[in-house]
């Protein structure tokens, strides 16, 4: 199999297609938790509260909106959480199907949504020995969109073409979502299941792709991960005999797209949830070593009070503020990033209960001070220390690779004349 890159749909106004004999599906996945990117910097893709402005470029009488699945990354309480928010997102973003994985049917039972009320979208679920169909008619157009899920590990691959048999007479397309990612196994698919229009291969890159050659049948591709894209899957109304025509693209969901009012309320709702269920202060940690303690920013300053006064000028002296200011600063997957310690015993705990270990200060970069603040300063501080690359990666941090002399410059608060980046202790 060849990756290809799909075409992007960046340029231009968010304009509604309206007209033609053409379907378009809409599809997401992999969302791994990822509700909205963590905006601490700019150029971030992502926010289930940005997919209406794509969702509304097609009339709804022409599209189709599905999810592949893998809604969390974890089985946590934060998880769970995150699982239901996805869950009405879903309801209020129309979408047509989601298309559940083993994991997430075990979360959706915890969170007993397998058996609730109507949630307005169809599910189909991953289950041993039971295939399920979901199948959307498009009378205006005389077409059918059939969708399954399929394990080539657990069912022979000549058992796929036979999952959309007995379907309707009008013209169809039938789309695999194939739940292995070995290619041989993909390779086998393909060869022993004829009828099959599109296979959604498992993504392992942020990225939707095209993996099959072009003009290839079927269409073999992914979704990406992480709600950072979604992909355009357009369907072209055959004539009678022929197989449907498909066209791929992918739509980054940039943050300049609009939002959408409901969405935005929904994420608060999440942040309530993760506040009241005191998941900071729950955190799991770990102990420091040698009876090592944090002391906090202001024990430094009676010795290094150049370092800190220059420090406290700079944006990590008011990292824990930022958060406030969009919400976030009880979500443990945020704050961890914007204060002192918060993965060991004596770290970080709350605004309330560790007020001097809030905000990226001294001891992120140059360790626990207990031992060098009782030997007035004969002792060296040691590990554990932070890297910049512990917070600034590459989905929290866009600008930061290929810049790091420049994000250096930003937080200079020593005076000796050290090349950028020798922090000393």
């Amino acid at each position: 199999m060849t990756c290809l890159s799909c075409p992007s749909e960046t340029q231009g106004p968010l304009s509604q297609t309206r007209g033609g004999s053409k379907v378009v599906l809409f599809l997401t996945g992999n969302e791994l938790g990822a509700l909205r990117p963590c905006g601490c910097s700019g150029g971030q893709l992502g926010g289930i509260e940005k997919r209406p402005a794509v969702f509304d470029r097609v009339s709804p009488h022409r599209r189709m909106i599905v999810d592949t699945g893998n809604l969390s990354a974890g089985d946590g309480e934060q998880d769970l959480i995150k699982f239901g928010i996805f869950w009405e997102a879903f309801r209020l973003l129309k979408y047509d199907l989601v298309c559940l994985t083993s994991q997430d049917v075990v979360m959706a039972e915890r969170l007993g949504l397998a058996s609730g009320p109507q949630q307005g979208f169809g599910v189909v679920e991953d289950r041993d020995g039971a295939f399920q169909v979901f199948r959307k008619q498009f009378p205006d157009l005389g077409m059918t969109v059939n969708i399954a899920a399929f394990d080539s590990r657990t069912t022979p691959a000549e058992d796929a073409a036979d999952l959309f048999a007995g379907g309707p007479a009008n013209p169809t397309v039938n789309i695999l979502i194939l739940r292995s990612s070995n290619s041989g196994e993909l390779r086998d698919l393909i060869a022993k299941s004829k009828g099959i229009d599109c296979i959604i291969f498992p993504s392992d890159a942020d990225e939707p792709h095209i993996l099959s050659e072009a003009g290839a049948t079927p269409l073999v591709i992914t979704v990406g991960r992480l709600g950072r894209h979604i992909g355009r899957l357009q369907v072209a109304v055959p004539t009678k005999g022929a197989r449907p025509v498909l066209e791929y693209a992918v739509i980054p969901v940039v943050a300049d797209l609009p939002d959408d009012a409901a969405l935005v309320q929904l994420y608060g709702r999440y942040q309530q949830l993760v506040s009241a269920a005191n998941l900071l202060e729950n955190y799991p940690r770990f102990p420091l070593p040698d009876d090592l303690a944090f002391t906090g920013s202001e024990s430094c300053k009676t010795c290094h009070r150049y370092e800190y006064d220059q420090w406290s000028e700079k944006s990590h002296a008011a990292a824990l503020n930022s958060l406030k200011k969009v919400g976030s600063d009880r979500d443990p997957e945020c704050v961890i990033c914007h204060v002192i310690g918060m993965e060991y015993e004596g770290g970080y705990l709350s605004e309330e209960q560790t007020p001097h270990l809030k905000d990226v200060g001294c001891e992120n970069c140059h360790g626990p001070g207990s031992e060098h603040i009782k030997s007035l300063g004969k002792t060296a501080t040691r590990e554990p220390k932070m890297s910049c690359l512990a917070c600034h990666t590459a989905e929290k941090s866009t600008g930061y690779a290929g810049h790091e002399e420049e994000y250096m410059q930003k937080i200079v608060h020593w005076r000796e004349p050290a090349a950028a980046g020798n922090v000393k202790d």
